[in-house]
């Protein structure tokens, strides 16, 4: 039986944009076999939306928070949001919204 699946959308903020961050947290969700979508935003802040598990869902928090090595993770914020079937299936890096 598939346990049953949760949406969140995290924010991320410090030195997150040009220092491969989306590229990061597309290999770590894939890891964890989410689905969604991570894209830059205009005022410096990196956008994560995953869905899944909840185990898996506390996993991709924590890696977000560590971030890769060239970056520098200050916070991360996270909601509840709905499932969004478009991003439903597999993880992707959206166009930035620079």
């Amino acid at each position: 039986m598939r346990k049953e699946e949760q949406a969140r959308r995290y924010y991320v903020s410090g030195m997150v944009q040009g220092v491969g961050y989306r590229y990061f947290a597309q290999r770590a969700a894939g890891q964890l076999g989410l689905a969604g979508y991570v894209r830059n935003l205009r005022d410096g802040r990196v956008e994560v939306y995953a869905a899944g598990p909840a185990e898996a869902l506390a996993a991709l928090r924590a890696a977000l928070e560590a971030g890769p090595s060239g970056g520098v993770v200050s916070s991360v914020t996270e909601e509840e949001t709905a499932l969004d079937p478009q991003f439903a299936h597999g993880f992707s890096i959206e166009h930035d919204l620079l």
